[in-house]
Parts: C-alpha cells; sequence; structure tokens
C-alpha cells in the first residue's frame, strides 16, 4: 500500500523532531483531563498530519478535536503523536508514535516508531509485521508458549492498578515488567513477552489502533479483556472493557479467568 511508505515517513520525521524537543528543554502543561501533554506532543502531530495530508485521509489525533466527520468515512488514520507523554517528561525514553490506517473499523495498517532506539514496529494486513533496529528489517512474531506459570507479562509503569496485580498474580505469570507505551505491544510481537493486561475504561482509540494490526500481523491476539474484537472509527473513541493483549495461545485462558472475576 502506498499508504504504508508515507506512515514509516511520518512517524521517522516525527520522531527526529521529538528527540530534538526531548534533549533541550521543553514546557509541560496539562490539559483539560488532566494528562500531560509537551511541546513535542503538538510539533509531532504538525509534522503527521503535513505529511499523511497527501492521502487525503481523513485524520482522528489524540491531539486535535475530533469533529465527527470521519465517522461518513470508510477509510481514516488514526494517530497517537506520543504515545507515553509521562515516559517523555520522566526521561525513561520509552514512548513512541503511533500511525493507524483504518478501513471499515478494522486496522490495516500500523506503525509504531521508537525514537530513542531508532526502531520501527510495521505491518500491512496480510502482509506480516517487521521491526527496523539496528539499522535492518527483521519479520517478527509471536512466542508459543502456552504455560501461563512460564509466561511473561508486560504492564504500565504509570497506570498499573491493584486490580491488574493481582489478576496477573493470580493467573500465575510471576515474571512481569514495567513498560511505557506502545512498546509492550511490540515486545510481545517480537516474541519478548507473552501478555498484557489492563482493565482500564480510560484506553482510546489511538491507544491500541497501531498496536492492533501489528500484533495480529505478528500472530498474536488484542481483543478487550471479556474476548470481544476491538473496532475502530466509532463514535465513542473509549475502549469500555480494558485490553488483552497476548501471543494467541493463551488468550481464552486468560479472559475465561478474567470473567471469573466479574
Amino acid at each position: 500500500m502506498p499508504e504504508l511508505d508515507i506512515a514509516i515517513n511520518a512517524a521517522k520525521e516525527a520522531g527526529n523532531a521529538i528527540l530534538e524537543i526531548y534533549h533541550g528543554k521543553f514546557e509541560t502543561s496539562k490539559k483539560n483531563d488532566d494528562s500531560p501533554i509537551t511541546d513535542a506532543d503538538i510539533k509531532s502531530n504538525e509534522i503527521i498530519k503535513g505529511i499523511l495530508s497527501q492521502t487525503k485521509h481523513v485524520i482522528l489525533s489524540e491531539e486535535d478535536k475530533d469533529d465527527q466527520s470521519r465517522l461518513s468515512k470508510n477509510i481514516v488514520w488514526i494517530v497517537d503523536p506520543l504515545d507515553g507523554t509521562s515516559d517523555f517528561i520522566d526521561k525513561t525514553g520509552e514512548f513512541t508514535v503511533m500511525i493507524a490506517l483504518i478501513k471499515d473499523k478494522k486496522s490495516i495498517l500500523g506503525v509504531i516508531g521508537w525514537p530513542t532506539e531508532k526502531t520501527l514496529f510495521v505491518a500491512q494486513k496480510g502482509r506480516g509485521a517487521f521491526r527496523f533496529s539496528g539499522e535492518e528489517w527483521k519479520k517478527i512474531t509471536v512466542t508459543n508458549i502456552e504455560d501461563l506459570s512460564k509466561c511473561r507479562a508486560v504492564g504500565s509503569r504509570h497506570h498499573l492498578s491493584d486490580k491488574e496485580k493481582s489478576f496477573i498474580k493470580k493467573l500465575g505469570i510471576k515474571d512481569f515488567t514495567s513498560v511505557g507505551s506502545s512498546l509492550k505491544v511490540g515486545m510481545i510481537s517480537s516474541g519478548e513477552a507473552e501478555a498484557y493486561i489492563t482493565t482500564t475504561n480510560k484506553m482510546k482509540e489511538w491507544d491500541s489502533a497501531a498496536s492492533y494490526c501489528i500484533i495480529s500481523e505478528a500472530g498474536g491476539k488484542m481483543t478487550d479483556m471479556m474476548g470481544n474484537d476491538i473496532t475502530y472509527n466509532n463514535k465513542d473513541v473509549y475502549h469500555q472493557n480494558g485490553i488483552l493483549v497476548t501471543n494467541r495461545l493463551i488468550h481464552e485462558n486468560i479472559v475465561k479467568e478474567f470473567k471469573k472475576l466479574e
């Protein structure tokens, strides 16, 4: 798809601009919902919109007012110009740029840029998932671990709840790592972890749209915590039932255990 090269270019250009701001002084303020925003979020958004606009597809971005004109379109871009703003502010290096193309409510293209590591995670529906790092492209796939006690879970550094902690423990997963932004899904897609569990109802479509295509093409699975598939370009952009991302093999097991709690 011609959109793939355009999205990769946008992620790279935005990533370079973010890094420049990251290594200098930057302003931080709070949005209406109390979440942080920096100069880098705004600059990245400008660059991405400028590059994606050549495709003429409507863009839904975290940093723009949603006028909902997108609802009448069957193809839209969904963008998070800087995923992991808190990690950006805390200088953990674990923040990303997320760009997805949605067709008929499905994520058909995903690009995640990891600026500090000059790394990209990229997928297109039906074509597999790839990781670019160390100046080379490699095809990535999830692991085939089925035993929950041998699984590695990843979760949010800033938003992990007690409910999530105790559920992970209940599943018998002992290996847990806190990771910023969409890198959690990048790790599962690359075979570096098996599960990401979040029960929050605060995640929105731009937090998962690019990841959805990448994990699916890497052989994994993303649903809500009840096992329902996730769709995009909806009027309500919130994922009301959290998100579960796995290597697919352990998915049904985790959903089954979660339903027992509800």
